[in-house]
């Protein structure tokens, strides 16, 4: 009997659910552990407190006098929570978050000590940055960078420490993190968007993009995690035989919640209203022992911190219901992947949400401004868009069980399409009264206030308007929220300009009125970005035919995927902007092409070792068996044996066969690689590894799952499929 396996099968079947203690009212501890304004204003000066509301509003400099008084009150506070440690807490280019804990404690002479933190440890420290990716940015020996704070994200309280959440850039300036290109993206967006809503209310004074994330994942019992060697070290399982039953059934989506994962869910969202996460829904997801989480949508700033930090939480929470919180975007091959959808949109601070449509033609025109905008933004840059949502992970998720594709298009339904229809009929310049009347009465004046219920749901379209925001399907489960909510956010700030630009030249040349030249506008805008909408199923051949003909994008792979990140039109884009500079972009474009060779040189490497170490080794032990039976079959029956061995025979032969291909291919895959390995351009090796390296994967795969069929299932080393997804 295999040892390992049974025992974690044993131990998993023998779990029982963690009792949780719900408090009475969520909204009693929401925030308790956030160092928000209610509680600045307990703790603060009124002069400290005016200064960071007037940081977080409006982007002013907080001044170093100042910061003494903030740190003072920050500590307090936290110390009468029971903190002992403080931290500046970022998100490097590694995809996970960064964190370096400093004790207040400080000893002082005459062998007393005090509680200490000041305005400089609040406001900047010095990490040593050496081993963090920066793409070429710095030298191994030039260790140092640093952490800034970001006062528009409250600190809050994780265990016994006060995480404070800072960018993180090099000594020279350039950012080494996901956070700053976000926030200076967001501020581009800011003055583009502020700037056309002002065409409808002059009293618009900022305009915040929002987002809400949805957060799918697996939960894997940790005993059966430690048997297998694949999910311990990539997140996902190299090789596997699909079970019996998976999910064509669909009995586990929207299902009653398994017992053990009803208690791990409490006990996440207890943990995140004390953090402030405004989580609000969960439930089954299609795929066995697949769940979701979502929370009410925030300014995009935050919501991308507290996804950042919701990843970590789900792990440490997991940790103490015995489970392992799977987040990569295929974990399992033949079922649903999981994604992270991104819903976006834009909010004036006069409370008014600029892709919601209105009860005014007006409102509805603002509305149609925006929506076409973004159409637009995103067919002008649906290779950028493709790239934000690159990587070794989400590769084996686009394109299968219900994932949209790698072409990315815009999904808006029926009713909106007729009204883009209307529109662009237009006429080319002023609009006669008829013409203004018709427009305003029967197309834009007749859009619904509630479109929710209008647009149908397309689970393979990469990009939805679901009524009220656009809904990025295609970003990954395990990626930062901040890669495609920068580039996003970018390329609506960079449209938005170009918009203006045009209505005020027709405004001030054709001395048109300023309806009619958002009309003409958004006309021309309509009819060249007609080919990124499409309403159909983004699977097979016949989209990717049509997407062809389009002249859209079907960077199928990473590597292909990552050369828009630094053309010319994005290098552009991001300067004009102010988001990135050159050195930052290519930083970026090295440090993902460099990921994305590790992972598949990581996954190879294990592949090889289970394949080798575990799968052989044990097919040739049960092989042993088999010619041992057929020895016993011969001593009793002689000459006539084969006739009484032949199952057996074919199997000692099966088995040989396939361990010969496994063998073989491990060979070549490693020869592979080696070759790769010596490849100094991090895009060359990056090619040579997706296209020379990693085709072995299946391969490999494929005569290890016929193994699993053919071994001994006492026998069989690694917890099986079934076992995985159905042991709760």
């Amino acid at each position: 009997m295999s040892t390992l396996r049974f025992q974690a099968l044993k131990e998993t079947l023998n779990r029982k659910p963690v009792k949780i203690e719900e408090p009475k009212r969520r909204s009693e501890i929401f925030g308790s552990n956030v160092f928000n304004e209610r509680v600045m204003r307990q703790f603060l000066t009124k002069e400290a407190f005016t200064n960071v509301m007037e940081a977080i509003e409006t982007g002013k400099k907080i001044d170093r006098n100042v910061a003494d008084h903030i740190s003072t009150g920050m500590k307090e506070w936290a110390i009468s929570k029971g903190v002992t440690h403080y931290t500046h807490w970022f998100q490097p280019l590694t995809g996970a978050t960064a964190e370096k804990h400093d004790s207040f404690f400080e000893p002082m002479d005459g062998g007393t000590a005090v509680e200490k933190f000041g305005g400089g440890a609040l406001v900047q420290q010095e990490p040593d940055a050496s081993s963090f990716p920066n793409g070429g940015i710095r030298n191994t020996f030039e260790a140092r960078g640093y952490t800034a704070w970001d006062p528009t994200s409250p600190a809050f309280i994780w265990g016994t420490t006060l995480c404070i959440p800072t960018v993180f850039v090099a000594y020279t300036g350039e950012a080494l993190d996901n956070k700053t290109p976000l926030l200076r993206a967001l501020q581009a967006v800011d003055n583009a968007a502020t700037d056309v809503a002002k065409y409808f209310d002059k009293n618009v004074k900022k305009v915040n993009a929002t987002l809400g994330w949805e957060q799918e994942y697996f939960l894997i019992d940790s005993a059966l995690t430690a048997s297998r060697p694949d999910i311990t070290l990539t997140g996902r399982t190299l090789l596997g035989h699909s079970p019996a039953k998976g999910q064509q059934l669909d009995d586990h989506y929207f299902g009653s919640i398994p017992s053990r994962a009803i208690a791990f869910m409490m006990d996440l969202e207890i943990e995140c209203m004390k953090l402030g996460i405004p989580v609000k829904t969960r439930h089954n997801e299609v795929a066995p022992n697949q769940f979701e989480l979502a929370p009410v949508f925030e300014e995009a700033n935050l919501s991308v911190d507290h996804n950042s930090l919701i990843m970590d939480v789900m792990k440490k929470v997991g940790e103490r219901h015995n489970f392992s919180v799977l987040m990569h975007e295929k974990p399992f091959a033949g079922i649903n992947g999981s994604g992270k959808h991104n819903n976006w949109s834009l909010a004036t601070d006069t409370g008014v949400n600029l892709l919601s449509p209105g009860s005014t033609p007006m409102k509805n025109l603002q509305f149609l401004t925006f929506f076409v905008n973004t159409i637009k933004a995103v067919y002008d840059n649906e290779e950028l868009l493709r790239a934000a949502i690159a990587s070794a992970s989400n590769d084996h998720r686009l394109g299968a069980n219900e994932a949209p594709p790698a072409i990315i298009s815009v999904f808006i339904g029926s009713q909106l399409t007729k009204v883009l229809d209307e529109l662009e009929k237009v006429t080319d310049g002023k609009l006669s009264p008829q013409e203004k009347t018709e427009l305003k009465l029967n197309v834009v004046g007749k859009i619904p206030e509630i479109l929710l219920d209008n647009t149908d749901r397309n689970r393979t379209s990469p990009f939805a308007f679901t009524g009220n925001k656009f809904e990025f399907r295609a970003v990954g489960s395990l990626a930062n929220c901040a890669g495609a909510m920068t580039v996003l956010n970018s390329i609506v700030a960079k449209q938005l300009k170009e918009f203006k630009v045009e209505v005020d030249k027709l405004i001030k040349d054709k001395k048109m009125k300023k309806d009619d030249a958002v009309f003409n506008v958004l006309r021309e805008y309509i009819k060249k970005s007609k080919k990124i909408r499409f309403e159909g199923d983004g699977y097979g051949e016949a989209w990717e035919k049509e997407a062809e003909k389009r002249g859209l994008s079907n960077n199928r792979t990473t590597p292909l995927a990552l050369k828009a990140q630094v053309s010319k039109k994005t290098i552009a884009l991001y300067k004009e902007l102010g988001v990135m500079n050159e050195t930052e972009i290519e930083a970026r474009h090295e440090i993902e092409l460099e990921e994305y060779a590790m992972r598949i040189q990581i996954e190879g490497r294990i592949l090889g070792d289970i394949a080798r170490n575990h799968i052989i080794p044990t097919s040739i032990r049960y092989q042993n068996i088999l010619i041992k039976n057929v020895r016993g079959l011969k001593d009793i029956y002689a000459d006539d044996f084969a006739r009484h061995a032949k199952e057996q025979l074919e199997i000692i032969e099966s088995i040989s066969s396939h361990i010969a291909s496994i063998n073989s291919n491990v060979n070549a895959m490693i020869e592979a690689r080696k070759i790769a390995n010596k490849m100094e351009d991090a895009e060359e090796r990056a090619f040579a590894y997706c296209d020379d390296v990693k085709p072995y994967f299946e391969e490999i795969r494929y005569h290890c799952d016929k193994l699993e069929l053919l071994v001994d299932d006492e026998i069989w080393p690694l917890a099986k499929y079934r076992e995985l997804l159905f042991t709760r």
